[in-house]
Parts: structure tokens; sequence; C-alpha cells
């Protein structure tokens, strides 16, 4: 069911079970399946059933605002370089599907506006934005370049943002008070601090982490204070049920068919 993003933070629980529903959470899309950040991978997402869609956002050199994770576009294209030394136009001249198998060549590297096109009114959307990206300024910077973009499609309500850099995510709530955003736990930078003291000091409504960071000590915090928290990102059957056996709100994995399918047991 196609829900706007409040919905998936504090959940009422199915048939009196006790047991939270689960967020199914597409990491780059089906990426188990299809070339990753791509129109196709998150076409594969919205079919296999997932609630949300989760995308890596980065500038280009005439800043443009494109889906693609690595700070290098060798690994997932047929290019060379950073990036952000790339214009949109020569970025939208390779070929981002080949490297993944023959049957996707000349899938391209999607903007946001292409990819919010895609999912408005099908699925949510998580937008995480990468830390090559953020700035020291606010005005004309990533952030509210995205903002402004989920506004135009009509996406407000079903799209959170989230960032390692807390400069990002600072950077939203100044704009835009009322945006979902969601901490990416960073234990290089977030000096011991419990997860509670992170997501209350940069006004976040979610806490997202890696399955090995969710220790007992972290997940009982988020617990007693309520705050939501989705992991990345498990492939294994059996790790996901046990993650949704432990309550956890929701979980990014490449393979959303597989979680769909263990939350049928719960």
């Amino acid at each position: 069911m196609f829900r706007p993003y409040h919905q998936f933070l504090h959940k009422k629980t199915r048939g009196g079970s006790g047991k939270q529903p689960c967020t199914v959470i597409a990491h780059r899309g089906a990426s188990a399946y299809y070339p990753e950040n791509t129109l196709a991978s998150f076409a594969g997402a919205i079919d296999m059933g997932a609630d949300m869609v989760e995308l890596d956002v980065q500038l280009t050199d005439d800043g443009e605002v494109v889906v693609f994770h690595d700070a290098k576009i060798s690994r997932c294209t047929n290019g060379r370089g950073p990036l952000k030394s790339h214009t949109l136009a020569r970025l939208k001249e390779l070929d981002a599907g080949g490297w993944f198998h023959e049957k996707f060549r000349g899938e391209k590297i999607p903007t946001l506006a292409e990819v919010l096109s895609l999912c408005r009114g099908r699925i949510a959307v998580n937008i995480e934005i990468k830390t090559e990206a953020v700035g020291q300024t606010i005005a004309g910077g990533i952030e509210e370049k995205c903002l402004k973009m989920v506004e135009r499609c009509g996406m407000r309500r079903h799209v959170v943002f989230s960032s390692f850099d807390p400069r990002a995510i600072s950077h939203i709530r100044q704009i835009d008070k009322r945006a979902p955003v969601a901490v990416l736990f960073d234990k290089k930078i977030d000096n011991g601090r419990l997860p509670s003291e992170i997501v209350v000091a940069l006004g976040a409504d979610a806490f997202n982490c890696s399955r090995r960071e969710l220790t007992v000590k972290r997940h009982t915090d988020l617990k007693a204070h309520n705050i939501p928290v989705n992991v990345y990102s498990p492939n294994d059957e059996e790790e996901m049920r046990r993650l949704v056996s432990r309550g956890v709100n929701g979980i990014f994995t490449d393979r959303p068919d597989i979680l769909r399918r263990v939350l049928e047991d719960f």
C-alpha cells in the first residue's frame, strides 16, 4: 500500500500479535536483480511490493542532482573519474547497466527528478544525500535542490531524507522543519553518544544503522525513547527474520521480494 512517510514511523501492530510491521526498503532499488540506482531497479522494487526505495544523490559538475552511489563512476558505468567532474549531458552518454548484465546495457544514470516521477503515487522514497555533495552553505546546495524537486513532484509526504553527514541534516532542518529526516549512524563522528542523544541533537525523526551496529544497548535506548530504527542491508532470510523478531521498524535490503515473503509469517 502506498502510504505517507510518517505512517512508517510509529505503526500499529498487526492482528494483536504485538509484533510491529516492518517497512520493506529496497536498497538502491531491487539491486540484487537489477543494476543499482537505475530506473530499472526502482521499477523492479515497485513490482516486488517494496514499501520504499532507497537511493543516493550527488551533484554533477553543472549542478544537477543525479542518483548514484560512488564518488567515482567506474564501478557502475563505462566511464572514468569522479562523478562531480562530469556534466549531466556527459553522464547521460554513459552505460549504467552493462556492468551488471548484458540485458541491462543502455540503462542510464537517472536524475532525481526522473526517479521521483517514476515513484510518484506508487512508492515512498528515502533520499540519502552523499557527503561528497554536501557544502558549507545552504543556499543553492544539494539539500535545497532536493527539497524543491520533491515539492515540485508532489512527493513531500512520501519522502524521507538521510545522510551520514550531520551538515546535511542540519541544512534540511533549517530549510524545512517539516521534512522527515533520518540519521545515518557513523561511529567515527558520533563520539560514543547513544542513538537518542544523536537524534535529539540533530532534530531527526529516525535512526538508521547497519545490522552489526544495532547492539542491544543501542536498541534498548531507541526503544526507550520511542525512536524508529531502520537497519541495512541484510539479504539473508534468517537474518531478516531475526531483525523482524527484534522489532526493527524497517530493513534496507537488495532483495525486497525475500523480505516481503519473510513478513508473511509475522
